[in-house]
């Protein structure tokens, strides 16, 4: 870029844009080598482009832009633009996978092994490479599978210090993407992280302190042994409390000798339950009367969790004078619970999932994905779970963005659960690793993901881009005619 004006045109027109500013053509050379590379890979997704202010025609540009390249050891300098404006400066690895990283999500977190600390780490990138190790590798291994989001909980600081690395290999892999599923299947990663210890290529167990420091993991490899088995908690019906603890057997019985009860339908394995099972117990000491608490073990009393309908755990339903009067999700604490009881009246009425809502986002299933995208041109499709946050957060501004084009009707704004099973195969055959993930199609083509502002104006600025771009190309056609 040269002009000013494309300038301002390329950074309208693209939301993802790193831009190599250099001294002279000379200084640019090696990092045009190694930013080529990275504009392969991120073709589709992100934007390079390269301003050399010892150019006469561009010096007027880096001077508008206020960049001084001179200024810098190498005479270049990285800027990153994102939906148009300035974001950062770039000033992480200058690699091609840290700035591939970088530019697939530029808002992320740097690679685990850019942290000085993570040096003597061994860094596995691909199935191959993991291969390679465990074949090679005669020292014992400690391999830590990794999602980059959860990868600070523990992570290279809480490795062991150098000396113990003589006699053992530390090594981490980040497994999030959905290429690497056999792995995760193959050692049964099923939450991160999940650190495996291995000899002479052989997996043997699992380390599962998950509240480890440096020093205990250091202690532990001293001598490596599979986790004790735990011994078995008190089933919560065994334990001294003043909750009623009913059974297929009497449950019937119980309800009708008791005209007001509250039934905490729970499984033993359920984290929601066991952090609800103290407000719970101190509810019923507080509430003789007028109510009663009970509980159901549902996976063992499965006729009455079959009967009822228990699906998720805790499931909180109301019966007075013998019969189910509600079902009421809102009830959590102690205090909602005693003041619910007190004054027991209806519970207010779900809040419609978004596909039951009237909007204008198109919602799609795996059978008709395809042939609904064929029918316009621009589509950007939200992949969404109901119960992520990102996801919550992001709907409305993704329905006020459809609302914005719903008269256009070669634009689309659609949306697919992949929580449904229906979907579970579409969701990962279109590249889905993580939700939300916003993919952008052309008459149902793939062409790129979307990574630019999960606001209104984000989901908005891209489309109108799309419809300008249209705009151009018409126009073009029209003066060659």
């Amino acid at each position: 870029i040269t002009d000013h004006k494309d300038f301002k045109k390329l950074l309208r027109t693209r939301n993802n844009v790193l831009v190599l500013y250099s001294k002279s053509a000379a200084a640019a050379e090696s990092s045009l080598r190694l930013l080529s590379s990275v504009a392969q890979e991120v073709k589709g997704r992100g934007t390079i482009s390269w301003i050399d202010c010892g150019d006469t025609e561009s010096r007027k540009l880096c001077k508008k832009m206020k960049v001084d390249p001179n200024s810098k050891e190498k005479g270049v300098d990285l800027l990153h633009y994102k939906d148009g404006a300035f974001h950062t400066v770039y000033n992480r690895a200058v690699t091609l996978k840290s700035m591939v990283a970088f530019l697939k999500d530029p808002e992320g977190a740097p690679l685990w092994e850019e942290d000085p600390e993570a040096k003597d780490i061994v860094h596995v990138d691909s199935e191959k490479e993991l291969r390679r190790l465990l074949k090679k590798e005669d020292k014992p291994l400690l391999m830590m599978f990794y999602a980059p989001c959860k990868q600070p909980s523990m992570s290279c600081h809480l490795f062991p210090p150098s000396p113990l690395r003589d006699v053992h290999v530390l090594a981490g892999m980040n497994v999030y993407s959905a290429e690497f599923e056999r792995i995760k299947e193959e050692f049964n990663v099923r939450g991160y992280p999940t650190i495996c210890y291995f000899e002479k290529g052989k997996f043997l167990f699992n380390f599962e302190n998950f509240g480890a420091t440096a020093a205990d993991i250091a202690e532990w490899l001293k001598h490596p042994q599979a986790p004790q088995p735990q011994a078995p908690e008190t089933p919560w019906a065994d334990e001294e409390n003043v909750v009623y603890h009913l059974t297929d057997e009497d449950f019937d019985k119980f309800i009708k000798d008791h005209s007001s009860v509250l039934v905490m339908f729970h499984a033993p394995w359920c984290g929601h339950c066991k952090k609800m099972k103290p407000e719970y117990e101190k509810a019923a000491e507080f509430l003789h009367s007028p109510g009663v608490l009970a509980a159901v073990d549902a996976t063992v009393n499965k006729a009455l969790a079959e009967r009822y309908h228990i699906s998720g755990f805790p499931t909180l339903k109301y019966f007075k004078d013998g019969e189910e009067k509600y079902t009421l999700p809102h009830l959590r604490t102690k205090k909602k619970i005693i003041d619910w009881l007190q004054n027991p009246e209806a519970p207010p009425p779900p809040e419609p999932a978004w596909e039951e809502k009237q909007t204008s986002v198109i919602h799609l299933a795996g059978e008709d994905f395809r042939e609904s995208l064929k029918k316009k041109k621009h589509t950007l499709v939200m992949f969404y779970a109901p119960w992520c946050p990102h996801c919550k957060n992001a709907i409305p501004h993704f329905t006020t963005a459809a609302e914005v084009f719903k008269e256009d009707r070669k634009i689309a704004y659609a949306a697919v659960d992949c929580a449904k099973g229906q979907n579970h195969d579409l969701c990962k055959q279109e590249g889905v690793d993580g939700y939300p993930t916003f993919n952008y199609y052309n008459y149902g083509k793939f062409v790129e993901k979307y990574t630019g502002d999960r606001g209104e104006s984000g989901f908005t600025t891209f489309m109108r881009t799309l419809r300008e771009r249209d705009h151009e190309r018409v126009g073009k056609k029209k003066d060659e005619l």
